[in-house]
């Protein structure tokens, strides 16, 4: 089974996470900012893993912490229960329409971590969740997962579609790029031979 768990602590949060990859998108999350749960659970559903997260965070401060910091423990989270990613697909992309909006995301778990992020937003925050921080959060996964995150916001008008379209595109790009591929098995997908 591809599993995590473990605990990040610092001076501006504590941070407690349980994965399973191979799981069928349960999940408890409780960050203290509503809307950044429930786009984490929708990560948890459409990546197919099973995902226990509870951060607490120096939120009287600013939200900065607990978002850049949960998106390290989830990209740490994803690098460990991946273990020696031997038959993974490696990468993958995704289109997600939403009503009038449409996002993609693409994702190599390739052991480098890159992140590109392409979108203009017009509100601030969508529910509780302040939306210049959803950058932040995809390049701290990225750092810490090793992996390439580009995401980009095509066109929409709704605020909370947007967002929610780009953490749908993000989570399918990720169970793609996480799967077993049958016909690799063994494999390590990649010509170097160190991912």
């Amino acid at each position: 089974m591809r599993k995590a768990s473990f605990r990040r602590t610092t001076n501006e949060t504590d941070i407690r996470v349980k994965l399973n990859l191979d799981g069928r998108g349960r999940a408890r999350v409780q960050t203290g900012i509503r809307f950044f749960d429930h786009m984490l659970e929708l990560v948890a559903r459409h990546a197919a893993l099973d995902l226990e997260l509870t951060a607490r965070g120096d939120l009287d401060v600013d939200q900065h912490h607990t978002v850049e910091d949960v998106g390290l423990v989830l990209g740490e989270a994803v690098r460990r229960a991946l273990g020696s990613k031997r038959g993974i697909l490696r990468a993958g992309y995704f289109l997600m329409p939403m009503d009038e909006t449409l996002a993609a995301a693409a994702i190599d778990l390739s052991g480098r971590p890159c992140c590109v992020c392409r979108w203009k937003l017009r509100a601030r925050r969508v529910g509780d969740l302040q939306t210049e921080l959803l950058e932040d959060f995809f390049r701290a996964f990225a750092q810490t997962a090793g992996a390439n995150v580009h995401l980009r916001l095509f066109y929409g008008r709704s605020s909370h579609h947007q967002v929610e379209a780009l953490f749908k595109a993000f989570a399918r790009a990720l169970r793609f790029a996480a799967t077993r591929d049958p016909q690799l098995k063994r494999i390590l997908p990649s010509t170097k031979g160190l991912l």
